[in-house]
């Protein structure tokens, strides 16, 4: 009887375990959706918007996420350059985007370990709500670029508070985490575009995608499990409205207060001084370095040449040829940011060094236009978003493997910087690039 009794509390143990690890892989994996979710759905409306309510004939930029929404238009009709060109590089765009993002990622490690993980996520979920109604009531260029900032905003708090909050459980999250940011993109793009092309107005459709940033507050404070020792997840201490008696709220007190001291001197960040939290960065650099150069060739190809690869007697458009490449793009992100459950990548100098052959390769295809057709650029800039999405998941999850407990919480939160430098960094060097294959 014992044995059979010990039997079903094993079996019953197992089943809560399984159960709460299903539960934090799909909150986390919900969440990562979310993030990102705001960013490319919006900017892809917001442009939607500015070219019908101002009805300019001026190119629609893509954001980095974006997949769809991308109209080439002649900037006139004398356009003389060899290129199919845009009157502005969509570096442009890309540049707006991601300062917001890089300036939070840069300050906010310092000190944000001072803000609660629930407040973090509030604010995020009310910039993300608030990018969306103010790019569906725009009317203007500057309050879309406002709706830009909100969403920026959103998704690089997001990024490094959720980072950070993997630390407080298993390792598998962080894989979670990666693949809900890959599948952003993609599932981000096909649903705006599907809602648009049966009729609905980007407005209307911004308006129904309101319901993303709560479906986050739902995935954080009810999907999530609380880990036990979580400083910021406490249920009242009374049971059944009976207040516990003098005593016994004296030793819960002592009990709670060696529990919050105990997860903060092993992982939190709270602790640690200006002087360690320098010393953390100084042993992130070639973690971020790999990261940011990455990042770098991969959006230095995607905003700063793709829209150059234009094959004119290809049976796709320029438009056409342009979503295919951002799509399989964001297919290969997705793969590869999903792949952490399969494999892992220690060499993150290796991926940067392919992405920037990956980098050169276009280049010279764009120069020297030596590709029979478009069949090939396809297979490189899927290749392409698979090497980003791989050097995104395995830098932190290296990074979360090989810092001390202690760090662990800052350290990830610090390095999601990486990516944003790289980004900013080729969204400058798009510009001259740009308009000198445009004077061609």
């Amino acid at each position: 009887m014992d044995r059979s009794l010990n039997a079903d509390v094993v079996e019953h143990h197992h089943l809560n375990d399984r159960i709460k690890q299903w539960r934090n892989w799909s909150g986390f994996w919900l969440i990562g959706l979310c993030n990102n979710f705001a960013y490319v759905v919006m900017l892809s409306a917001a442009q939607d918007i500015l070219t019908e309510q101002e009805s300019k004939n001026t190119t629609v930029s893509n954001n980095s996420l974006s997949v769809l929404a991308t109209e080439f238009k002649d900037v006139s009709t004398g356009n003389s350059s060899r290129y199919d060109c845009n009157s502005l590089s969509t570096a442009a765009v890309l540049l707006a985007d991601i300062l917001p993002t890089l300036v939070i990622k840069l300050s906010a490690p310092l000190v944000i370990h001072k803000v609660p993980y629930g407040f973090r996520i509030l604010f995020c979920v009310v910039m993300a709500t608030a990018s969306f109604i103010i790019v569906s009531l725009s009317s203007t260029v500057w309050m879309s670029i406002i709706g830009v900032i909100f969403a920026s905003t959103s998704a690089g708090l997001g990024e490094l508070s959720f980072l950070a909050l993997t630390v407080f459980y298993s390792r598998d999250v962080l894989g979670a985490w990666g693949s809900g940011t890959g599948g952003a993109g993609v599932l981000g793009a096909l649903l705006y575009s599907g809602l648009t092309q049966v009729g609905l107005s980007p407005q209307v459709t911004l308006l129904i995608m309101l319901t993303i940033p709560f479906t986050m507050l739902i995935s954080y404070f009810f999907l999530l499990v609380p880990p036990p020792s979580f400083p910021q997840w406490k249920h009242g201490e009374s049971d059944n409205g009976i207040e516990p008696s003098e005593e016994r709220q004296r030793l819960m007190v002592e009990c709670q207060e060696e529990q919050e001291t105990s997860t903060q001197e092993d992982r939190g960040s709270g602790l640690l001084t200006l002087t360690e939290k320098f010393h953390i960065i100084k042993g992130l650099i070639p973690f971020v370095s790999a990261l940011g150069l990455v990042y770098y060739a991969e959006y230095f190809i995607n905003q700063g040449l793709m829209e150059l690869l234009y094959f004119r007697n290809f049976f796709l458009t320029h438009a056409e040829q342009y979503r295919w490449y951002q799509t399989l793009y964001q297919v290969g992100v997705f793969i590869s940011r999903s792949s952490l459950c399969c494999m892992k990548f220690r060499k993150l100098w290796i991926l940067a060094l392919l992405q920037v052959l990956n980098a050169v390769l276009v280049l010279l295809e764009v120069y020297y236009q030596f590709l029979p057709n478009a069949w090939l650029v396809f297979v490189i800039i899927f290749y392409e978003g698979l090497l980003g999405g791989t050097a995104y998941v395995n830098t932190f999850y290296f990074i979360s493997k090989e810092t001390e407990d202690r760090q662990r919480e800052f350290a990830m939160a610090a390095a999601s910087v990486g990516d944003s430098l790289g980004i900013a960094s080729a969204a400058v060097t798009a510009f001259p690039v740009h308009k000198y294959f445009c004077s061609l």
